[in-house]
């Protein structure tokens, strides 16, 4: 605490000014949290002084509070892009980051319980900085050290705000921002030692290294490959729902859901949008269970025991596959592809249907989806219509973030999609009769196909691998699609790609083809083959 005490001090933090009657003053708290390392072991022990953010009074003390953070299909996206390239990828903290923000209202905050200065016990502190809990504390920080990267060559890219990207004559460093959590890679070594170095004379920086562990995300780097993993993460959801010596299950639901059948309501519906909750940010690298906690996540505000049954068999689909991650591979083009599809009506009680769709830099998957439709559809065309008119809005999205990074794309992105008529109108303007209701924001995939921004294939629906984002599937289908989304088990990169364990089988099998896209021509071998 007293650590604590002198760094806010030497940060001057704050000044000690005579209270006044027409100060609103927001209270202070201590916090103690013991810091974990990705293996579970104790870092440290920790204290920080916060104050009570919910005293704040909205124009008076604070006005705008937004802060934003780097987008996982961005981190994705450079992850693979410094794979390719071969760039080193370093990891870097700031320390109290929210503390270098500068705030322009007047806040007064009580002195902390305990200690209490000598000299002036009566005194309240008029904070100079943010400080943590803070309603406006991650965006002064964000403005503070934006504002540095840009009086220093970077410019801040327009589809990601919390990507940073410095082209020179001597390379390109690219720098993504997640509160006070960074990732930096470029083309110079040396260029990436001198901005490290700038950022310490700074800020108090911590240089993590080598990437090795973002957002809680394992990662480990071999062969020119990298592997992200949240086992730990997944050991802990099990733990916090007693399942930890559950037996796994081989699918996460069963493959011929209908609805729910029990709509007993279940007795701690806050315990159930709790594991819920700590499942959502398991699918941001395990896009195999993004479509069933979706689905589960739609009775958060009643669950009924049906539902927490759906969550317990997750729970044991997890507990599986809980080495399993998504495996990121150099060896690969830096061309966009993406897959969608649809299931028509798949909600028996709503009736509406769920859009699905992946994206692949190269061999790299970089972003999914699984997302109910906001309204119900007439014919599988439409449903089909709409899920690529999703599709094409995340494509073209990468590639105004491969723009800014300056990564060319020697031919328009490909759209795979199993639906005939939907491709059809893709192209012309045909069935008048079902399609005229749709609205026009929906023809922006026509208009992309129209322009030569897309390609718009057909794929067989045996081969679309977006039907696991759109219903439950066997096993056997579920394994299938499961090795084409990069998912892999962690023991496979140190005992090589080819062993004879029966899990990983599939991986010379689905080899991605040497050659790019040609017009007709699909990454998948078993597509180029039909």
């Amino acid at each position: 605490m007293l650590e604590e005490l002198d760094a806010l001090r030497q940060n001057q933090t704050w000044t000690l000014v005579t209270r006044e009657p027409y100060m609103n003053m927001v209270g202070s708290k201590w916090v103690f949290k013991a810091k974990l390392i990705a293996n579970g072991t104790l870092d440290k022990l920790k204290a920080r002084l916060v104050t009570k953010g919910y005293h704040q009074v909205d124009g008076v003390d604070y006005t705008e509070t937004f802060s934003p953070v780097i987008k996982p299909s961005t981190i994705r996206l450079v992850l693979s892009l410094a794979l390719v390239n071969q760039w080193d990828i370093r990891q870097l903290n700031v320390k109290n980051a929210f503390l270098h923000g500068f705030i322009s209202e007047y806040i007064f905050m009580e002195q902390p319980l305990g200690i209490h200065d000598s000299l002036f016990p009566s005194h309240v502190y008029k904070l100079q900085k943010a400080l943590y809990s803070l309603k406006q504390a991650p965006r002064a920080w964000f403005d503070r050290f934006s504002s540095f990267l840009l009086a220093h060559g970077f410019f801040c890219s327009l589809v990601d705000p919390s990507l940073f990207i410095l082209h020179s004559s001597l390379g390109t460093l690219i720098l993504l921002l997640y509160f006070d959590d960074m990732l930096l890679t470029g083309s110079n070594s040396r260029l990436l030692d001198d901005f490290i170095q700038l950022l310490h004379s700074e800020f108090a920086m911590k240089d993590l290294g080598p990437i090795h562990n973002f957002l809680g995300i394992e990662i480990q780097q071999r062969n020119n490959s990298l592997h992200l993993s949240q086992a730990h993460y997944a050991y802990s959801i099990l733990n916090k729902a007693h399942m930890l010596d559950c037996k796994p299950m081989n699918t996460p639901m069963e493959s011929k859901t209908k609805g729910l059948h029990d709509d007993t309501p279940y007795s701690d519906p806050s315990f159930y949008r709790s594991i819920v909750g700590a499942l959502q940010y398991l699918t941001l690298i395990r896009p195999n269970l993004s479509f069933c906690v979706n689905y589960v996540s739609q009775f958060l505000q009643s669950p009924s025991l049906a539902s927490m049954k759906m969550v317990r068999r997750i729970l044991r689909y997890v507990k599986g596959s809980i080495h399993f991650g998504l495996h990121l591979t150099g060896d690969t083009t830096l061309d966009l592809c993406g897959f969608s599809d649809a299931d028509w009506a798949g909600c028996p009680t709503t009736r509406r249907s769920t859009t699905g769709f992946c994206t692949f830099l190269g061999q790299n998957i970089i972003s999914w989806c699984a997302k109910k439709q906001p309204t119900i559809s007439r014919s599988s065309t439409e449903v089909e219509y709409r899920a690529m008119a999703n599709s094409a809005a995340e494509l073209t999205w990468l590639t105004f973030l491969l723009r800014d990074l300056r990564v060319p794309q020697s031919q328009p992105p490909i759209l795979f999609c199993d639906n005939l008529s939907a491709l059809h109108m893709t192209i012309n303007p045909v069935f008048h009769a079902r399609s005229k209701h749709i609205e026009l924001d929906y023809h922006f995939v026509r208009e992309r196909v129209s322009m030569g921004l897309l390609v718009t294939p057909h794929v067989s629906s045996t081969l679309q691998i977006v039907d696991i984002f759109t219903k439950p599937l066997c096993k056997a289908v579920l394994h299938h699609f499961r090795n084409k989304l990069c998912l892999q088990p962690q023991h496979s990169l140190r005992e090589g790609i080819k062993h004879n364990s029966p899990t990983n089988n599939h991986l010379e099998s689905t080899t991605w083809s040497d050659k790019a896209f040609d017009q007709d021509v699909v990454v998948f071998p078993e597509i180029e083959e039909s």
